[in-house]
């Protein structure tokens, strides 16, 4: 018991000397490095999700994401064609059934209802993804991150219990 406790004594010291943070420029207002700039956005968010409200895409390439435009009008064929294809075989199975009173065709207008709706959301995701993304595609198109990498060497080491 008592090898047990030393143990766990050393484990807690090595935890506390070798997991440290430094506390280098901790003042958000430190008068060497305070800039009096205003950082002004080249792209506008909700300019951004109108353009795509209106034409889904157009705020991707306004946003300069060429690459994502034919993507998202693929997808909408995709999924708008099979709605059509299975709003067609609901109405066929529909119309089967009215006439013939058949369980069968029940069951089959039933499916491809769901099938036809389940689509219909499949496109409504796609036009809310396409907004969400034109709005986070201009907000994040200024991001920059500088390579100012330091020459220090840090070992970090950590237990947690």
């Amino acid at each position: 018991m008592k090898n047990l406790i030393n143990i766990f004594s050393l484990l807690l010291i090595i935890n506390f000397f070798a997991y440290s943070q430094t506390n280098k420029n901790l003042s958000l207002y430190d008068n060497k490095t305070q800039v009096d700039t205003i950082f002004i956005m080249k792209k506008s968010a909700w300019g951004a999700v109108l353009r795509s409200a209106i034409i889904p895409g157009l705020g991707q390439i306004y946003n300069e994401s060429y690459w994502k435009a034919p993507l998202i009008w693929g997808l909408t064929g995709w999924f708008v064609y099979n709605w059509i294809e299975l709003n067609n075989l609901y109405i066929d199975n529909k119309n089967l059934f009215q006439q013939y009173k058949s369980s069968i065709f029940r069951l089959r207008r039933d499916f491809y209802r769901d099938q036809r709706d389940k689509f219909a959301i499949y496109i409504g995701l796609l036009y809310f993804l396409n907004l969400v993304d034109a709005y986070v595609d201009a907000h994040l198109y200024d991001f920059y991150i500088e390579n100012n990498f330091r020459n220090d060497f840090q070992l970090n080491f950590r237990i947690n219990f």
